[in-house]
């Protein structure tokens, strides 16, 4: 497989968050795997049509695929691939993992650990990176059999695979991403690579920190944002008539339109954007009552902090989480539930192209499908919220993609 350039294969690539941030650091894509249409045809969308990110290989159909089927059907395809892969990224789906719901050790998504680490033996690429949740680290209180955290199982595989291997726990809110968000990331490095090259996967971390200033420099970003630098020019406001029809949803639902810009990290995520009505910016229609609840809770409560048990008590709260968000602070975790958040100065939820600026996507990344749906369905349709909760920020995965190429760039073929 000739090429002069770095080659990555994104699996369980979501909506695409990964991807972009490597296509943004100069690699290429051949393929990626995700299970979800939905999330499949927001990343088709942007990064295969709009923007041509990916080799796609003629026996792989160019679709949302199922990691275990591709295993089964294209083994032996995934083995001719040895030694022409610079870098397979992605980690499987955290909800089994996750301290922010119910940590389930039999989630039949755990699993998916074990076809990641067959797809690696298959392929047997020259560097991995991998990232989950900060649960992902933790052993279970009833892991009796196993006795250790899933990432203790990942490492010692990749070590008997033969990879140097490191994983630390990153906060990507260090990185110029609006958000306090801490996950687990694994860097491998395939060891003959290594002891040829004289690498070690511990210099990914090291490398990272010592970029990040620059790189935020660089782009003209701030170094440590906060929320009302990241969404502050997407007010609704009070003047109901600067609303307009939201273009992909139903006639009652309404849209804000941009404000001007108020802070470097606004300008640089709408650059290249030429919607007139922010994508996905579509406001919710909330009840009387729920507007009433929300301006109490945002005149009561402390700010990035759980609502407290009177307020709870005051309106029969039975919900776990509702966080009335600071604009002076960066966000907390966005999770996919996007009512477990109440914007800073609205009495509302955020929309989704506000999740998608605190997630450090660009305002020309166009989410595809559902904007919510309700109980079990939002695992399974992957709605607009579901996706970009669970992505990683595309301006982290840009400064990680740029370190793996410092590292690989004198061994690339």
């Amino acid at each position: 497989m000739e090429q002069n350039y770095l080659t990555h294969i994104d699996l369980f690539a979501g909506c695409g968050g990964l991807s972009l941030g490597l296509h943004n650091a100069g690699w290429r894509g051949l393929f990626a795997i995700e299970k979800s249409p939905y999330a499949f045809d927001t990343l088709e969308h942007n990064l295969i049509k709009k923007h041509n990110h990916f080799n796609w290989p003629s026996w792989l159909p160019k679709k949302n695929l199922d990691i275990n089927q591709v295993l089964i059907d294209f083994k032996d395809q995934l083995i001719g691939l040895q030694n022409s892969i610079d870098l397979v990224t992605g980690g499987p789906p955290c909800q089994g993992f996750s301290t922010a719901g119910l940590r389930k050790e039999n989630d039949v998504r755990n699993e998916l650990i074990r076809s990641y680490l067959r797809f690696i033996m298959y392929v047997r690429p020259k560097m991995i990176f991998f990232e989950n949740v900060k649960g992902f680290t933790q052993e279970f209180k009833t892991n009796k059999t196993k006795g250790y955290a899933y990432s203790q199982y990942v490492l010692r595989v990749l070590k008997f695979l033969k990879y140097d291997v490191e994983g630390q726990m990153v906060d990507f809110s260090e990185f110029g991403v609006p958000q306090k968000r801490t996950r687990f990331i694994l860097v491998g490095i395939r060891r003959d690579i290594a002891q040829q090259y004289n690498i070690v996967a511990k210099a990914f971390f090291k490398q990272l920190r010592l970029n990040k200033k620059g790189f935020l420099n660089n782009k003209d970003l701030p170094q440590s944002p906060n929320l009302a630098n990241a969404i502050s020019d997407l007010i609704k406001g009070n003047d109901l008539d600067k609303l307009v029809p939201t273009p992909d949803r139903g006639k009652q639902f309404r849209s804000g339109l941009y404000a001007t810009p108020r802070s470097k990290y606004q300008e640089y995520f709408r650059s290249g954007c030429c919607l007139e009505i922010p994508d996905s910016h579509s406001f919710p229609n909330h009840k009387p009552e729920i507007v009433k609840r929300f301006k109490y809770l945002l005149n009561t409560q402390v700010a990035n902090k759980n609502i407290s048990k009177t307020a709870r008590k005051k309106y029969n709260i039975k919900k776990h989480t509702i966080i009335p968000l600071s604009a002076k602070h960066k966000a907390p975790t966005i999770t996919t539930l996007p009512d477990d958040y109440i914007h800073y100065s609205e009495p509302r939820i955020l929309t989704v192209r506000e999740y998608a600026r605190i997630q450090s996507f660009p305002d020309w990344f166009e989410i595809r499908g559902k904007y919510t749906t309700g109980s079990k369905l939002r695992v399974q349709e992957v709605p607009r919220y579901t996706q970009i909760g669970n992505a990683i920020p595309p301006l982290f995965s840009e400064q990680s993609g740029l370190v793996l190429k410092q590292l690989i760039q004198h061994i690339s073929t």
